[in-house]
């Protein structure tokens, strides 16, 4: 780089503008080092991470190869289909976001709708098919600061018992308020990110975002990847929320439940919430026609 542009950079920018930096998960980048009309090549390989475009230019083509997870004696084990997740910025400005599948362009996020609030979107596609996201920056005529900027997750083990949030595109959510099936109920016991026993305290409903937020008392802690449900108060009993859609009408009632479900840009969402005492009649009929998929410690 050129000592000029590199005092230039210095003092009238920060210097990260002046680079790009990327890993195998997450990718930094300025459009000011880009040329005009040009689309830059990305590949990123985790399961989540982040991109950030400032003063977006030009195009960016973003490509996600998730590393898949062992299966027996060792081998990848291909998912039927995999599903990402992106959820953009509170201050995503400057690009519109697309999907392309099979040379095909889809609105995915517009900056405008990015500008009300962070918004999440999802989509799939098989492993054989070639899909990919597609930045268009969009023509400003100041130049104050602006960055397209969003969050990704990738999943190969998502399916319709998912509580997807409201807005995606190309997502067969259609059966995901229907309560689960007996097998459905054990796979997501032995396969969640958190399977929880306990109380809903209240339900909120958040009309904007077209989702309800469950409070939980857990009387109960199975499992979870990471501390969503933390102990309160004077007796420590663990309290957290579980997020549905709003379409799904959830409501306040007595008794206690078995939750379950996945950890999603680090809130928790619901998949399956029997009865406990329905769970329980249900793993063990399982356990004695030896079909239950895994061991769960029952009280």
């Amino acid at each position: 780089m050129p000592l000029a542009l590199k005092l230039f950079c210095l003092v009238f920018l920060d210097t990260a503008l002046c680079n790009y930096s990327e890993d195998q998960c997450s990718w930094r980048g300025s459009g000011l080092s880009q040329e005009s009309g040009s689309v830059e090549q990305i590949s990123l390989h985790c399961a989540e991470g982040s991109l950030e475009w400032l003063y977006p230019a030009g195009a960016l083509r973003l490509s996600l190869f998730p590393r898949l997870s062992a299966g027996p004696a060792g081998k990848e084990k291909t998912p039927r289909r995999i599903t990402a997740c992106i959820k953009s910025s509170s201050s995503f400005r400057g690009a519109q976001i697309y999907l392309e599948r099979d040379g095909v362009l889809e609105l995915l996020l517009s900056e405008a709708d990015a500008a009300l609030q962070p918004k999440v979107r999802c989509f799939s596609w098989l492993p054989k098919e070639k899909v990919a996201l597609f930045l268009q920056s969009t023509l400003h005529q100041d130049i104050s600061r602006r960055i397209a900027a969003f969050r990704y997750e990738l999943r190969g083990d998502w399916n319709s018992r998912f509580s997807w949030p409201s807005g995606n595109l190309s997502m067969e959510d259609a059966g995901t308020c229907r309560p689960c099936n007996n097998s459905e109920i054990l796979m997501a016991v032995c396969t969640s990110d958190f399977v929880i026993r306990g109380n809903i305290r209240t339900v909120s409903n958040d009309v904007d975002l077209q989702e309800s937020i469950i409070y939980v008392s857990a009387t109960r802690i199975h499992r979870q990847k990471f501390a969503l449900f933390q102990p309160v108060g004077k007796y420590g009993k663990s309290v957290g929320s579980i997020r549905t859609l709003l379409r799904c009408g959830v409501k306040p009632g007595p008794g206690s439940f078995l939750f379950t479900g996945w950890l999603h840009f680090g809130e928790a969402w619901l998949s399956c919430a029997p009865r406990y005492k329905d769970f329980c009649q249900i793993y063990e009929e399982a356990r004695q026609a030896h079909e239950n998929p895994c061991e769960v410690s029952l009280d």
